[in-house]
């Protein structure tokens, strides 16, 4: 049976499995610790909203939306920054109930909507059109990144 629900820093022991293992697909060296210390600080702040997927007592997947806002629209949307489900659980529908409950959320919450980005080869493509979420040709996106930081 599966269950999506709101995470909390409680069941961090039970998230950060999975965060990890979703660096380790976008090629980030695994760093548990490290994964420990943001995912406390992410959600001790509010700065994030983690839906856990759980299947009988495992947590097999996770997505985490970040608040953010349009100066256009004059309105706040969320990000879909981390979506991830375990190998051995995809094809189950795990991560549509997860983008499901995304938009859910961004209803109950008022927002305008929910955006989201992925690499180019990212299979998951497949399951975001399917899912009516619609890719935008519009705009470009670029990204300024800070050397002095080390990473």
């Amino acid at each position: 049976m599966l269950r999506i629900a709101q995470a909390n820093e409680k069941e961090l022991s039970a998230i950060v499995p999975l965060f990890d293992a979703y660096r380790i697909f976008y090629k980030q060296a695994t760093d548990p610790k490290a994964a420990t210390s943001f995912l406390r600080d992410r959600l001790a702040n509010g700065d994030s909203v983690i839906f856990l997927a759980w299947h009988k007592d495992n947590a097999v997947g996770f997505t985490q939306l970040y608040r953010t806002y349009s100066s256009v629209a004059l309105q706040p949307f969320w990000i879909l920054n981390d979506l991830f489900v375990e190998e051995a659980y995809r094809n189950q529908g795990i991560g549509a109930a997860l983008l499901d409950k995304a938009k859910h959320y961004c209803i109950a919450s008022g927002y305008r909507g929910v955006a989201l980005e992925t690499a180019s080869d990212n299979p998951a493509q497949k399951l975001y059109e399917k899912l009516d979420w619609e890719r935008d040709s519009r705009f470009l996106h670029y990204f300024w990144k800070n050397t002095t930081t080390g990473r």
